[in-house]
């Protein structure tokens, strides 16, 4: 069942790429969600996600990264 969450990294890496955000969710209600879905099915739910266009305003910066000479440095 975990392996779901991988499946997930694709539509993560992809969204962007397309002009859409994508915002995965985990601590949701599963039974809930399994009952509204996936009743009668052995299908179970891992996450979910929202997949959209958001509103540039409130579109936070991208925190500051490390180059990789500062990431791979053996101090």
């Amino acid at each position: 069942m975990r392996n779901g969450t991988l499946q997930g990294a694709l539509p993560h890496r992809r969204c962007p790429g397309v002009g859409t955000g994508l915002r995965p969710m985990s601590g949701f209600d599963n039974a809930g969600v399994d009952k509204a879905f996936f009743s009668g099915t052995r299908i179970q739910s891992n996450f979910i996600c929202s997949i959209g266009y958001g509103d540039p305003a409130s579109v936070f910066p991208r925190n500051p990264r490390l180059s990789f000479e500062e990431a791979s440095r053996w101090a």
